[in-house]
């Protein structure tokens, strides 16, 4: 079989990624905060793209004196009036300026906020216990071992290293170990630096002075049972009757497990909205957000010199092209952006319009599928749009992605979304008598008197999705 090479022509279609597709594509899938930061970094890398500032609200604030032309026939004298404090202390004005150094005084106690009270960052755990230790005047090595006690806590709190460790790490003894373990776990919070939740409650428990007690008892020997809320078997291995045990269930119900929760470490993060939905006059109005946007445009020095010519050389006048050429994808890309959201917006709305009227056990079954046929785009673009975008509607603020949910057959009707599902299963739990709570059979039967047909793992699903407990945890005695 011979080889041999030959030349064929072939014509094929095939879709080019061009750089302003790959923008609007870019910026289309974008938080709102996200498109925030690409415009900055975009107008410090891009020198024809410019933010324009709007001063027509400042020209409107000016005083008439400040606006005032030339043919202003007269001016008042301006006079300075000087008028002596008698507050001031003279001695020590006198004293800072022949001094080398800068003396402060004042003359006048002002009732000002501390300067403390601006400042934005919590106090960490790992802060707060750095300063009672060294609140405690401890020497050199006390410090040391503190400071790898502090330095090996979780963000519950919890000590995750041993006493043969910290020994080894501070080459100390561990009876001094143990010691300045023993002082700090009595530290704020709480039980902070224990080695395990057991230890952490009878730290609590001896505050209290409740080491001596079932209370006591109960965290040493019985935690197990105290999960499962087998109260009956802790009253016959303590011997002791059962209202005893759930009272000493209370009072441990009301300690700390995690003492590090009260210093979180993470700073909660606020939504704002890309898109508000408002109801006026029994009509529903879409407005898109554009409070904080930089607003945008192509610098006009370079068009003037571009437009101008003159002795530019040629790979700057390409440079400079690129530039506005790039400028402009991204006003194009942004606009389009916007106008994509409104689009998907007003879609859901139509197909959601009792969700925004009634409320969530409203919510209709929809897919993106039904938004794209809808708007004539693709699912892919409308993916895109509704992730990681928010909408503040009559109901509240949801992501434009809670709007699409799964559907779950009727037994008589139409079919209902899975999100409806669960809030009809939260409102079941919330209304149970607390002594009895359903289990997920029960509310498998409540539903279907409902018209929902659901098997109990399905129930099961979705309460373990709302982070509820099951029916024997729940029960309250």
């Amino acid at each position: 079989m011979a080889l041999e090479l030959r030349q064929h022509l072939k014509l094929t279609q095939q879709l080019i990624m061009t750089p302003q597709l790959q923008m609007a594509i870019k910026l289309l899938q974008l938080s709102r905060l996200e498109l925030i930061d690409a415009i900055r970094q975009e107008l410090e890398e891009n020198p024809a793209l410019e933010e324009v500032h709007d001063i027509a609200v400042e020209e409107e604030t000016k005083e008439p004196s400040e606006t005032a032309t030339a043919e202003t026939t007269s001016v008042k004298e301006v006079t300075i009036e000087e008028k002596i404090n008698d507050n001031i202390d003279w001695s020590n004005y006198i004293d800072e300026y022949n001094s080398s150094g800068k003396i402060h005084f004042e003359t006048e106690k002002k009732d000002t906020p501390n300067f403390e009270s601006f400042i934005a960052r919590k106090e960490s755990l790992h802060e707060h216990l750095m300063w009672q230790l060294l609140m405690t005047f401890p020497t050199k090595e006390e410090e040391k071992i503190g400071s790898l006690i502090i330095g090996n806590l979780n963000k519950d709190g919890y000590l995750k290293v041993s006493v043969d460790e910290l020994v080894a790490a501070s080459d100390s003894t561990p009876d001094k170990v143990s010691q300045i373990l023993s002082i700090m776990q009595a530290f704020d919070p709480i039980g902070v630096c224990a080695r395990d939740i057991s230890e952490c409650l009878l730290i609590q428990a001896k505050h209290l002075g409740l080491d001596n007690t079932i209370v006591a008892d109960i965290v040493r020997n019985h935690l197990t049972h105290l999960e499962n809320k087998n109260y009956k078997a802790i009253s016959r291995a303590l011997k002791i009757s059962f209202e005893d045990v759930v009272s000493s269930a209370n009072i441990i119900k009301g300690l700390e497990p995690k003492p590090g929760r009260l210093f979180p470490d993470e700073e909660p993060q606020y939504i704002n909205p890309d898109i508000f939905v408002y109801k006026l006059d029994n009509e529903f109005i879409i407005i898109v957000n554009d409070e904080g946007m930089p607003r945008l445009r192509v610098s006009p020095f370079y068009k003037n010199a571009i437009k101008q010519g003159g002795k530019i050389p040629a790979d700057a006048r390409d440079y400079v092209h690129e530039k506005m050429r790039s400028a402009a994808w991204m006003i194009k890309s942004i606009h389009q952006r916007q106008k994509t959201i409104y689009k998907v917006t007003e879609s859901i709305l139509k197909f959601q319009k009792d969700f925004f009227e009634k409320g969530i056990a409203y919510l209709k079954p929809i897919v993106l599928r039904d938004v794209a046929q809808d708007i004539g785009m693709h699912e892919s673009t409308i993916s895109r749009v509704t992730t990681n975008k928010y909408a503040y509607t009559p109901q509240g603020i949801f992501e434009l992605k809670y709007f699409f949910n799964s559907s779950i057959n009727r037994i008589h009707g139409e079919a209902i979304a899975s999100a409806s599902v669960q809030e009809k299963i939260r409102l079941i739990i919330i209304n149970e008598n607390p002594k009895k709570p359903y289990s997920d059979e029960k509310i498998s039967q409540l539903l279907k008197e409902e018209n929902i047909d659901i098997a109990r793992r399905t129930v099961a699903k979705y309460r373990e999705g709302m982070k509820v407990l099951p029916s024997n945890k729940r029960k309250q005695f």
